[in-house]
């Protein structure tokens, strides 16, 4: 995936706080910290990790199917947008 390359930094910089999150889950549990905030805590690596998965997967989009913004046929463009769209709201 050479489009990951561009975004390496940031990319791997989320990665590091994901683990961090993954971390404070295994601390909580460890420490038999109250359920609801070991929920709460698993709800974040969750949220995180599909924002992650979101982001990597409009990349793909973009520079393996199809540039929206640079496709010159219009229909085309507008699905790729729209498939960009069902994305990030499915991984919300």
């Amino acid at each position: 995936m050479g489009h990951t390359v561009r975004e390496k930094k940031k990319l791997i910089a989320r990665v590091r706080r994901i683990r961090g999150q993954v971390e404070a889950v295994e601390r909580a549990l460890e420490t038999e910290t109250d359920c609801a905030e070991v929920l709460q805590l698993i709800a974040s690596v969750r949220g995180a990790m599909n924002g992650l998965m979101a982001e990597v997967m409009e990349d793909h989009i973009r520079n393996h199917v199809v540039d929206p913004a640079h496709d010159p046929d219009p229909e085309r463009a507008k699905g790729a947008e729209q498939l960009i769209e069902v994305v990030r709201s499915y991984l919300k």
